[in-house]
Parts: structure tokens; sequence; C-alpha cells
């Protein structure tokens, strides 16, 4: 099993996931967290008992890091209004091209989900008077400068992300939308930080989800799980 478990009780699974697995796959060939976590599951089950597991929150294929999956029904409705209501504190970590001018920023966009080439991008006041318009939703993060290295074209930076809001492809597309893409991001990266990620050798896109924060589904005590 790829998946990594970080913690289990009779309510929740917190797992590690590793980059380029699916949470969630419609192909039936190709393996993905949900599948390997309810093949676990079920060997702890009598023969012929299905495993109950609930997906609250999902990671882009490409992106690593921690997840929490509800073992009942009723912590997957906990820990899903959880997310709804934005309590559960999603905390990333990226690397991204160039140097940020602020240490400190938060960042709202109108971000639209083209379905014909599974993209997102961030569209103007216009767009959103025209007929697709409401099909556009805010995203929010804020993020924050752990550290800077390198000038000119060899400049990057590592960022803390908090996440407000979960739209498609969220931090990759409004960190590139302001001027810092993701190093080892081929979709939504840029010919500087294609050619920067090539020159340091990154294999994978350099976003991890570091941090859950959440309350015990069952207990209400705060979780702080770390994708370590």
């Amino acid at each position: 099993m790829r998946t990594e478990i970080l913690y289990e009780d009779a309510h929740i699974l917190v797992c590690r996931k590793p980059a380029g697995i699916a949470v969630q796959s419609a192909n039936a060939s190709r393996a993905d967290m949900e599948s390997e976590l309810k093949n676990y599951l079920s060997a702890t089950l009598p023969k012929g008992k299905a495993p109950y597991l609930g997906v609250v929150h999902r990671l882009d294929q490409p992106v690593k890091g921690v997840l929490v999956f509800a073992k009942t029904p009723q912590a997957a409705a906990s820990l899903s209004k959880q997310v709804q209501d934005g309590t559960m504190e999603k905390i990333y970590h990226a690397r991204v091209y160039g140097h940020p001018a602020a240490e400190e920023e938060t960042l709202t966009d109108y971000l639209y989900k083209d379905g014909s080439n599974n993209t997102s991008s961030v569209v103007t006041e216009a767009f959103r008077k025209g007929p697709k318009g409401k099909l556009a939703k805010e995203g929010k993060l804020s993020y924050r400068v752990l550290s800077r290295a390198g000038e000119g074209t060899e400049a990057y930076a590592d960022l803390e992300v908090r996440l407000f809001t979960g739209r498609h492809h969220q931090i990759r597309v409004q960190l590139s939308h302001a001027g810092h893409p993701i190093l080892g991001d081929t979709k939504y990266g840029n010919e500087a930080s294609l050619a920067l990620t090539d020159r340091l050798e990154i294999k994978e896109l350099a976003l991890e989800a570091f941090s859950l924060r959440f309350r015990h589904p069952a207990t209400g005590k705060t979780m702080h799980m770390k994708s370590v």
C-alpha cells in the first residue's frame, strides 16, 4: 500500500498521500487511495462485510500530504461540516518561483474551472458579468514566506499557505496568477519557472499538504496532524 497511515481509531483515518496517486479514480484499473484504504479496512472485518470509508476532502493527484478520512457516516458528516464552514485548518508548504514582495499576503480571486481541459483560471470582472460569470467561484488563501534563496532567474521562495476555500487547483492557479508559480508545475508554470525546475532537478510538484487541524468527530478534541 502506497498510502501511509499516520493515525487511526474507530472513527477516523489520517493518512499521508504520496505524490502521483489519486484520492479517487473513475478508472478501476488504476490504484487510488480510496481503494487502497478500503482493502486495508476489509482485512479487519468479517468476510463479506464491506467497510465504510468517507472521503471528506481531496488533494490534486500531483500533490502529496495529509488527509483525513471518516470510518463512520457520523464522522463523515462532522468532518464534512468542518470542511464546509472553514473550521478545518489546512496548511500547505510550497516552493515557488521568484521572491514575493510581501512577507505575508492574502490573495482573493475569482476562479473559473474549464472542464474541457481540466484547468482553472483567475477571471476578470468583465468575465463575471458575462454568460459564464456565475460559474466563477471565489478563492481565498494567505501565505507567509518561510525562506528565500537565489536571485534573478535563480530566485525561489518557500511559502506556508493557508487555504480558506477549496477550489479546483486553487493554490497552483492563484500563486501562478500572482507571478509565483509553484516549481514543478507543468500545467500552471511559465517558461522561467519550468527552466528553474529543471536546473534544481525538481521531479514533482513542489506542493505539500503539510498539516490539518480539526475537531475529532466523536470526542471533540482538537487534532493537529502533520505530514512528516
